[in-house]
């Protein structure tokens, strides 16, 4: 019973276990995928849903943005100021990248290296689009449809990001503890499908409500 317990706690620690494990590894890492890709599939459904509510939204009023409650017209969002937020998002889409080909190359210090500028990334972005909420002028989630549907679609996609810093997080941690090896890390995989899965929703959001 011992050897059999320590058997399998070096296996959860990326040992492997002969060609039977390694086979057993690679088919539940098939599906792993595959129930992950569906998992962001119907995270496209999700955030869909809601942009073709903001585009009908826009084609059946005149004037948009909308005026405010005082009739007034609303002022235009900081498009500069998203711009620089969206380079530090999309510069972390790019180290979250090198971070998973430094792990495949065995190449540790600099994995960690772009995994710790991939979170500090991802909490800068989170921190410009705190900044942004607090400085914009557009009437809060109550103000006007164009409030409403801004503070909604960027706040589900900043909540993913929040989410996405956690999950990289655990990750990191993960490999510290010795859970993935160089055959073994389906974890770092998906982590990073999912931050590319979070740049491209923003590039759509970006478009929408800044350059549109």
């Amino acid at each position: 019973m011992a050897v059999n317990v320590a058997h399998a706690s070096d296996l959860g620690h990326g040992d492997h276990g002969g060609h039977d494990d390694d086979v057993i590894y690679n088919e539940t890492r098939d599906m792993r995928l595959m129930g992950f890709v569906l998992f962001l599939v119907s995270d496209v459904v999700l955030f869909s849903s809601y942009i073709f509510a903001y585009i009908y939204l826009r084609n059946s009023i005149p004037s948009w943005p909308p005026p405010g409650l005082d009739g007034h017209p609303l002022p235009r969002l900081d498009t500069a100021f998203a711009a620089v937020n969206s380079v530090v998002l999309f510069g972390s889409g790019v180290t979250m990248h090198y971070a998973l080909e430094n792990w495949k190359h065995a190449n540790k210090g600099r994995f960690n290296l772009f995994m710790a500028l991939t979170i500090l990334l991802g909490v800068g972005f989170l921190g410009g689009q705190a900044y942004e909420y607090a400085h914009a002028q557009i009437g809060g989630w109550s103000g006007n449809t164009f409030g409403a549907s801004f503070f909604t679609l960027t706040g589900m996609h900043g909540g993913h990001v929040a989410v996405g810093v956690g999950f990289l997080a655990v990750l990191w941690y993960q490999t510290s503890r010795g859970v993935y090896d160089l055959n073994r890390y389906f974890g770092l995989t998906a982590g990073t499908l999912y931050w590319h899965f979070v740049d491209v929703i923003w590039v759509v959001l970006f478009f929408l409500f800044y350059l549109w």
